[in-house]
């Protein structure tokens, strides 16, 4: 992976439609799969990316695709999200790195293993496969020597893609059915008639449309709060790394209480920190104080508060809250949300692996790179249509936010849901679970699960 940022080359440069049925905004999984699903329906889409396609954490996350360790209420979703990358290369022609070499749980002491096993339960109910590993068949299947762990839970139908690769090419397949993708150009406002989205103002001009789809990423909230939609969203940064190449000694996707590891079809791995949750200081850091607070209590001992955020970050302090239409906003300063490593991290997860894992003894850090994930107060994003103006004032617009660090994998799922939302179609999922509105109608705050 070379890491995309504001001088990375444009690929994505259609005209600026004048009129069209939908805009998208965001170039990650969410806002391209909704793109292409909508394409799908015969939809004309126009999706606006202020950088670049898969530019922020759609390429930098871990590339799990993973039903083991859902909420209840995703579970179903990922389900056929798991159907669709199945078939995702033949149906847009190119390879994006889908192997199911499944994902497994792994657990140090007995407590955390009754822990995962307890998820076994909730798959049964769902007809999928999780299965109870002793810490003999952990070590065979690992290659690691026994006693390492005591023990798992592996779900063999759940697998990986490669991020880089997998959402520019569904955004080229998205082209080829119709929709049309401008990067750099951050759409800045919107246009509203009669309490209804009638258009977006973006630095290129002005696009009428009925339906508005926000899919930002770490820049939903900011958006949001600009129209006056009340989002709260908090931003924590993921430090992921690439190790040098070395032999195959496991396929599959596995996490423990401190790291996670994966196989990555370039012959090395990357991997990760389980146990950090390192949060960037800003206003909605105090803003957001209240309804973060249950997740806080339940791992306060994971979070590491950081410093301030950097000067135009979705969350800095000088970043503005409020702009006008025809001024610069704030997506166009900052094009592509590249955050440094944490260093630390990077020196913590390796030694985590090369401590337990003889098949990367010898192995270093090939490369670092770090994501923001836009995370939500329960650990479950916001998929929610607004069809009246009652809630927002804004009718015509639909919420796909807040995935919480594992919108990759449910990613095509997701995205054919905003377009059935869109397009006004019945959906076949309870979504009640993921109205934007559970945060402001004194509904008490439901955590999702922290694998």
């Amino acid at each position: 992976m070379s890491t995309l940022h504001e001088t990375s080359p444009v690929h994505f440069s259609d005209p600026l439609e004048a009129e069209t049925d939908v805009v998208v905004i965001g170039g990650g999984i969410i806002g391209v799969c909704s793109a292409y699903y909508l394409a799908c329906l015969g939809q004309r889409v126009m999706l606006c990316e202020k950088g670049v396609i898969a530019g922020e954490q759609s390429s930098r996350n871990w590339g799990w695709v993973r039903q083991h360790g859902r909420d209840e209420a995703e579970l179903p979703i990922m389900m056929e999200s798991i159907r669709l990358w199945q078939g995702m290369a033949e149906e847009i022609g190119e390879d994006v790195g889908f192997r199911q070499n499944g994902v497994l749980y792994l657990a140090s002491t007995k407590e955390k293993l009754d822990r995962r096993e307890a998820w076994i339960e909730l798959a049964k109910q769902y007809q999928l496969h999780s299965k109870l590993l002793n810490a003999s068949e952990v070590a065979s299947v690992t290659g690691t020597p026994e006693g390492q762990w005591c023990g798992g839970v592996q779900t063999d139908s759940d697998g990986r893609a490669e991020p880089w690769i997998a959402v520019p090419a569904i955004a080229r397949a998205a082209t080829r059915l119709g929709v049309k993708i401008k990067e750099h150009c951050a759409v800045r406002n919107i246009e509203v008639t009669n309490n209804s989205v009638s258009g977006v103002i973006t630095e290129h001009g002005t696009v009428k449309c009925s339906r508005l789809v926000l899919a930002g990423g770490a820049w939903s909230s900011l958006f949001a709060g600009n129209m006056g939609v009340y989002l709260p969203q908090l931003c924590v940064r993921s430090t992921v790394v690439k190790t040098t190449q070395t032999k195959n000694f496991y396929s599959g996707n596995a996490a423990d209480e401190n790291f996670a590891f994966r196989r990555r079809e370039d012959n090395s791995y990357s991997l990760a920190l389980t146990d950090r949750i390192e949060h960037l200081i800003g206003p909605n850091t105090f803003k957001f104080f209240k309804p973060f607070m249950p997740a806080m209590k339940m791992d306060w001992n994971q979070y590491r508060i950081a410093p301030a955020m950097p000067t135009g970050f979705p969350d800095a302090w000088q970043t503005k809250r409020q702009w006008a239409s025809d001024a610069v906003s704030p997506f166009e300063k900052m094009r592509v949300l590249n955050p440094a490593p944490n260093v630390k991290s990077a020196t913590r997860v390796m030694k985590f692996a090369q401590q337990r894992l003889p098949g990367l003894k010898d192995s270093s850090v090939a490369q670092s790179w770090a994501g923001m994930i836009d995370s939500m107060p329960d650990i479950v994003p916001v998929i929610d249509s607004i069809d009246s103006a009652d809630e927002t004032g804004l009718a015509g617009l639909t919420i796909a936010t807040g995935f919480s660090g594992h919108g990759f994998g449910i990613g095509p799922a997701a995205g054919k849901i905003v377009a059935d939302l869109v397009y006004g179609r019945s959906v076949p999922y309870d979504l009640d679970r993921f109205r934007l509105s559970r945060f402001t109608d004194n509904s008490p705050i439901k955590l999702g699960p922290v694998f």
